[in-house]
């Protein structure tokens, strides 16, 4: 872990300390770490109360997120440490307005298929850190016993759609899987991501088949979670001709920017899913609650994330709901720049 935290600052052009990463196991609450002062309770209130149901049909995937009609009640939680602005810090100096602004005379689908894959390589090893097997226990920090299933908070819980179309609840491992799964399918097939991406699922994971029929191995299981099938090209190209989309002059599908949104949004669940369940462990533990490799990489990670997904209007207000607290301090200090903040690139129906 202290090896992905040396070189993701390295990658930032940031200068550090040399001091090692975490000593030892934590129990998972602030007061488990070995150095470092507790952090304090946050004043900002809790998000507003949600259940969004992602899941798939044949032609989108997962994308749908439908509001409970049954109103939660909140439920008793840890502190929120990572609302408050004493640990809204990041691990670089600057904004990475630089990093996410689309340069001249590149074409925006090619920019916004880079910001995928980018994106996903940044949080893929983030996953990599709670993956980890404890060779004690034999369990990751992310497991099934600890998040049985997939949240980000309370009032914040993420479905996907079995076979027959039904919101399952699973565990966030498996969530995390399905996510991967997917992402690296989609970019990694050149009908739909005509690009040399280079991408390759972790260990143990095993990609969709372009074709895939997504009513899996056991005939409609309805505790197999799925995604849906590939983008609708069955158009011909004379209705093609007259319509125009993102990215379409440099080879890409009418649905690519609709691609592009749900995985920004799918990403956006495993970030808040980090914040929500893992910050404290593993990492705050990573940096014994002192500045270094664990929550001021992490949130470097998520405002670059936030900046491009805010610059292009790939995210709704409702998707960003569990972490806007965090989001609103960082558009206040401008490490989300004004213009990410408002928007400035935002991509229309009419050109997606």
């Amino acid at each position: 872990m202290s090896n992905f935290f040396s070189n993701m600052r390295q990658g930032f052009g940031r200068q550090t300390n040399t001091r090692s990463g975490p000593a030892g196991t934590s129990t998972g609450q602030p007061g488990g770490q070995r150095n470092g002062s507790t952090p304090t309770t946050p004043s900002t209130p809790f998000s507003p109360t949600l259940t969004e149901s992602g899941g798939a049909t044949n032609n989108q995937v997962y994308n749908s997120s439908q509001e409970s009609t049954e109103m939660e009640l909140p439920l008793p939680e840890g502190p929120r440490f990572f609302f408050q602005s004493r640990y809204a810090r990041l691990g670089v100096r600057g904004n990475f307005m630089p990093l996410a602004a689309q340069p001249p005379n590149v074409d925006l689908g090619e920019w916004l298929a880079h910001h995928a894959v980018d994106q996903y390589r940044l949080i893929e090893q983030l996953v990599l850190v709670v993956q980890e097997v404890d060779n004690n226990t034999g369990l990751s920090i992310c497991n099934r016993n600890h998040c049985s299933t997939m949240t980000a908070g309370v009032g914040h819980t993420y479905t996907w759609l079995n076979s027959k179309k039904e919101p399952v609840k699973v565990a966030a491992p498996q969530y995390t899987s399905l996510v991967q799964r997917w992402i690296v399918s989609k970019v990694s097939d050149t009908t739909y991501f005509p690009t040399d991406t280079n991408m390759t699922l972790p260990m143990g994971v095993t990609p969709f088949p372009p074709s895939t029929d997504f009513g899996g191995s056991g005939g409609g299981n309805a505790t197999s979670p799925i995604p849906a099938g590939p983008s609708n090209l069955s158009a011909s190209l004379a209705e093609l001709a007259g319509r125009n989309w993102v990215g379409k002059a440099a080879g890409f599908p009418e649905n690519f920017f609709h691609d592009v949104k749900t995985i920004f949004r799918q990403l956006f669940r495993l970030y808040a899913h980090l914040y929500h369940s893992h910050w404290v462990e593993p990492f705050w533990h990573l940096s014994d609650g002192v500045n270094g490799h664990g929550w001021m990489d992490l949130n470097s990670c998520f405002v670059h994330f936030v900046s491009v997904a805010m610059l292009f209007g790939l995210l709704g207000k409702k998707d960003m709901e569990p972490m806007q607290p965090l989001i609103d301090i960082w558009v206040g200090n401008g490490s989300v720049p004004a213009d990410c903040a408002n928007g400035a690139c935002t991509i229309t129906t009419a050109q997606g």
